[in-house]
C-alpha cells in the first residue's frame, strides 16, 4: 500500500505541473521555482509534513520535496546554531542531493557523445 500512496501523491503533483504547463503561460522554470517555493511554504505552515508521513517518497521526490528538504534543514540548523542556521541550513540539507545530481550528470556526460542532432 505504501507504493500506491507514493504513486498517487507523486503522480498528482506531476499532473498539477503538467496542467500548469498545458493551460497557463507559465514557463517550466517558473513552475519549477513555484513548486520549490510551495514546498517551503507548506512546510513552514505545517501542512507538508503530514503529506510526507502519508506518502513518503511520493511527497519527497518531486520538486516540492526539495523545498521541504530546504525548510527542514533551516529549521534544524536554527535549533542547533541559532539565527546563523537561516543561512547555512538549506545548504547543508540540500548538499547531498545536489552533489549526487552533479556527479551522475558528469558520469552521464562521460558515457555519452556530444554532437549536433541532424
Amino acid at each position: 500500500m505504501e507504493f500506491v500512496k507514493a504513486f498517487l501523491i507523486g503522480g498528482l503533483l506531476c499532473v498539477i505541473g503538467q496542467l500548469l504547463i498545458d493551460f497557463t503561460k507559465l514557463t517550466p522554470a517558473r513552475i519549477l521555482v513555484s513548486y520549490v517555493t510551495a514546498g517551503v511554504v507548506l512546510t513552514a505552515v505545517g501542512v507538508y509534513q503530514p503529506l510526507v508521513d502519508f506518502a513518503g517518497a511520493g511527497a519527497t521526490v518531486p520538486l516540492t520535496g526539495f523545498g521541504y528538504t530546504l525548510a527542514m534543514g533551516v529549521r534544524q540548523a536554527v535549533e542547533e546554531t541559532g539565527w546563523l542556521g537561516i543561512f547555512t541550513g538549506g545548504f547543508t540539507a540540500g548538499a547531498a542531493g545536489v552533489a549526487a545530481a552533479v556527479l551522475f550528470g558528469y558520469l552521464a556526460a562521460l558515457c555519452s557523445r556530444s554532437g549536433d542532432k541532424a
